[in-house]
């Protein structure tokens, strides 16, 4: 029940990755028949998320984490376009894969502009036309917020550049998104996006960034030239093909989606029968994501206590461990709400069992943790 953080193999991708690791080992930068086999692998994985977001090869570009690939995003876009202005616009409640970049950019001068999520928990088109101007060099939002599964406006980003004749490219974090929801860079006039393997049933240790062709973007790693110069460093290439055999793998996300909404439909259902629980994700979101606060038991306490029993949930981004959530922060939630939240997240091999096992041990805790405390 914690798949925002991460999700198992799917045999396609396990399959893909035992070949490259008992058989086609090679360096892909490699000149000879080993090599050009390692490079013919990471082709056709490039082809594979090309298509799943509707772009053509030579615009992805494989990355060592998602992580790396936001990082190199944001700085490699306001570094390249820093001469044509100094503000930049995004969300007070991005993954901190780039709120900490944006942090580091305010510290050499940029103008962050941090639009607050409304109480539904995404920014509001109206505030993102007021703070983009003509000085704008970037915007970056994500697609799905990873804590709430709220799905922001991002086809408001594109109209409020134009209005302002800015310079900007844009940046959309699509790491909870991708393969989830029906979802072309094209259009949304995206400039650059960035997903990730091991959220969609791939491996850890792989994702990508597209670039819009004809984009420039300033590298800060230095080494081989891989990746165009954007990611050196020898290609992860048993990622690489996990990466892509499971967005192979991947169903329809428009037909998914109606699956996993009947899923959270059936888990708010038992869910409604404790008033001690508030809903915080918004009612239209991703529904693989249901964030919501048991009020009179803190986070942590319940977490433990569902994994004594072998469900595991998080309090919300497993990379801001043992913080409060920024995100519910900036929602203006309560601090005892914040403080009591936890997040559940769903995969499509999620079952109805689990999620039956998962609301009566929630029942358990309300009966019986509230009580003692």
């Amino acid at each position: 029940m914690d798949h925002s953080a991460t999700t198992p193999l799917c045999s396609e991708a396990l399959q893909a990755m035992e070949g490259v690791l008992h058989e086609n080992y090679g360096n892909p930068s490699a000149l000879h028949a080993k090599g050009g086999a390692a490079r013919d692998t990471v082709t056709e994985a490039r082809k594979a998320v090309a298509a799943a977001m509707g772009v053509t090869p030579a615009e992805i570009y494989f990355s060592h984490s998602g992580t790396l690939a936001n990082n190199t995003a944001i700085f490699g876009a306001a570094s390249s376009r820093k001469k044509r202005g100094g503000r930049i616009v995004t969300t007070a409640a991005e993954h901190p894969s780039v709120g900490r970049c944006m942090d580091a950019l305010e510290a050499q001068g940029f103008e962050v502009i941090r639009l607050a999520p409304t109480a539904e928990g995404s920014f509001s088109p109206e505030a993102l036309m007021a703070a983009v101007n003509d000085r704008t060099v970037l915007v970056s939002a994500m697609l799905v917020n990873n804590e709430t599964g709220a799905v922001n406006p991002v086809e408001y980003i594109a109209p409020a550049v134009r209005r302002a004749n800015a310079p900007a490219l844009i940046h959309i974090d699509a790491i909870q998104g991708f393969g989830k929801l029906p979802f072309r860079p094209a259009r949304i006039g995206a400039d650059l996006v960035t997903v990730s393997g091991h959220k969609l049933h791939g491996p850890k240790g792989v994702g990508a960034l597209y670039v819009r062709r004809g984009v420039h973007l300033n590298n800060y790693v230095y080494g081989g030239g891989q990746e165009n110069g954007l990611f050196s460093g020898t290609e992860n290439v048993p990622g690489i093909a996990g990466f892509g055999a499971a967005v192979k793998a991947l169903p329809d996300p428009k037909a998914q989606l109606a699956v996993m909404q009947q899923k959270k439909n059936f888990l708010l259902e038992r869910l409604s029968a404790y008033p001690q629980i508030a809903v915080n994700s918004p009612s239209n979101g991703l529904p693989y994501i249901l964030n919501f606060s048991v009020t009179g038991i803190p986070s942590q306490v319940l977490i433990n206590f569902l994994s004594a029993r072998g469900i595991y949930v998080s309090a919300g981004s497993a990379c801001k461990k043992g913080h409060r959530s920024e995100v519910l922060t900036a929602m203006g939630l309560p601090p005892e709400r914040i403080d009591s939240a936890i997040r559940v997240s769903m995969s499509r091999f999620t079952t109805s069992e689990e999620l039956s096992a998962f609301a009566d041990a929630i029942g358990d805790a309300v009966r019986g943790i509230r009580t003692k405390l």
